[in-house]
């Protein structure tokens, strides 16, 4: 009953969170600070009365999830909603709940990096949309996807490119979800200067926007710019906590199938 209510809280709370996520692009620490105490609460129960042997695999599970979890947050490759999430998943669902048999029984000893690594794979699903439009804009304009950007490295053309596409300018500000990908500054010369972003960080979004579109009133920037749509992560662990409950580990799975054909 306990590892029911764990699993049950787990997902009663990631899909509010989800929710609140996809509609406001902000999740309330409140949701954090109500489900990390529960979880605490009905996971220590269950290992310190029925599964003290596991003690100290949930403790490594919790550490390095937590580790992980701060160091992509202060990489900006995390929001802290994300962080959150994952931390507190660590509490509720260290370990695999023996309760659930995932339909190809592949799983990572550790649980919440199982449901990370479903999230990754299920959010690189985007990247075929970018690609796509992409290729579309390069063949209806004939233009080149980062001219005014050629000094910028490969990986950072390359990133872009799977991550991010190209809008009007005059667009920018109504897309209130939508990060820029790229800069402009002023050097010591005086000339303007363009550069790619890798991680855009939400805090210094509007200094950006603000930049960008007084550089584009300016003359200095091309009619479109390349912007991240700003995808809610959440949703993409929380799809990924369902599918490790119910099917498994993307990664193993894939693995473990081009195994049994080598």
């Amino acid at each position: 009953m306990l590892e029911v209510a764990r699993v049950s809280l787990g997902l009663i709370v990631f899909l509010y969170a989800s929710w609140s996520d996809y509609k406001t692009r902000e999740v309330s620490n409140t949701v954090w600070m109500v489900f990390a105490p529960l979880a605490l609460a009905l996971t220590s129960v269950q290992f310190l009365a029925f599964s003290r042997e596991s003690l100290t695999t949930f403790v490594l599970s919790f550490v390095s999830t937590s580790v992980l979890s701060i160091v992509l947050f202060y990489a900006g490759a995390f929001g802290g909603a994300d962080a959150k999430a994952l931390i507190c998943l660590a509490l509720a669902l260290p370990l695999y709940p023996v309760v659930i048999q995932p339909l190809f029984g592949l799983i990572s000893p550790i649980f919440p990096i199982t449901v990370f690594s479903n999230a990754v794979l299920l959010a690189v699903v985007s990247v075929f949309y970018s690609i796509a439009r992409n290729c579309l804009w390069r063949l209806r304009t004939g233009k080149r996807l980062f001219e005014g950007l050629e000094d910028a490295s490969l990986g950072r053309k390359m990133l872009t490119f799977l991550c991010g596409y190209r809008i009007d300018i005059t667009e920018l500000e109504k897309a209130e979800h939508s990060y820029p990908l790229e800069d402009i500054s002023t050097t010591d010369a005086g000339e303007s200067k363009r550069r790619l972003l890798v991680f855009p960080k939400d805090e210094e979004r509007m200094e950006i926007v603000n930049r960008i579109s007084k550089a584009a009133k300016e003359g200095k920037l091309p009619k479109e710019i390349w912007i991240t749509p700003g995808l809610p992560m959440l949703i993409f662990i929380t799809v990924g906590l369902i599918v490790a409950l119910f099917l498994g580990d993307i990664l193993w799975i894939i693995l473990g199938s081009a195994l049994s054909f080598a």
